[in-house]
């Protein structure tokens, strides 16, 4: 795991697209994330708030359930401004309001940086004026934080492969090479 010092006067470093997490809950939510960021080819997860801290000197670190191979293809940071790390980002919140656009028919920018609230509440007042776009998930109720995230990212996955943005699909068994033969049997 990369460790970068971010103050006000450095450099932005935000890469797109990525996912922010206004005060996740706990550990888990963001181990979750950043799970499912490098299923997707995410570059980062960022987190604000003062819930979730992962430092190394205290040997905090993600929930080993969470952890996997991929997980190091993908930075995390913890930084309150979250916004003023990216330049030419599309903040899109996930979060339910009246001027939401339904996952059905969002289209992805390709710069998105992807900003969800907490599990135990919604994203704040203050924020929501960072996000340019607003996208709600049609379901009959509120989702965990986890789903939530799993449904955009492989919305955005599916919906990359309908409009020809990649050709095919990888599957766990071909990016980490598990449970692959090399003949399949044929059965008549």
């Amino acid at each position: 795991m990369e460790t970068k010092i971010i103050g006000k006067k450095a450099p932005a470093i935000g890469a797109t697209p990525s996912v922010a997490l206004i005060n996740p809950k706990n550990a888990h939510n963001v181990g979750r994330i950043v799970r499912l960021a490098s299923c997707y080819g995410l570059k980062q997860v960022w987190w604000t708030g003062n819930r979730v801290s992962l430092e190394q000197k205290k040997g905090q670190r993600l929930p080993r359930e969470e952890r996997m191979k991929g997980y190091k293809d993908v930075q995390m940071a913890h930084y309150d401004n979250v916004f003023d790390q990216f330049k030419d980002a599309v903040p899109v919140a996930i979060e339910v309001r009246d001027n939401s656009e339904s996952l059905f028919d969002f289209e992805h920018p390709e710069n998105a940086l992807y900003v969800f609230g907490p599990e135990d509440g919604s994203i704040p007042k203050v924020v929501l004026p960072f996000c340019h776009r607003f996208v709600v998930i049609p379901s009959r109720h509120c989702l965990n934080l986890a789903t939530a995230a799993a449904t955009v990212l492989y919305d955005r996955e599916i919906k990359r492969y309908w409009n020809g943005e990649i050709e095919e699909f990888v599957t766990p068994g071909e990016f980490e090479s598990r449970g692959v033969q090399d003949e399949v049997p044929v059965y008549s």
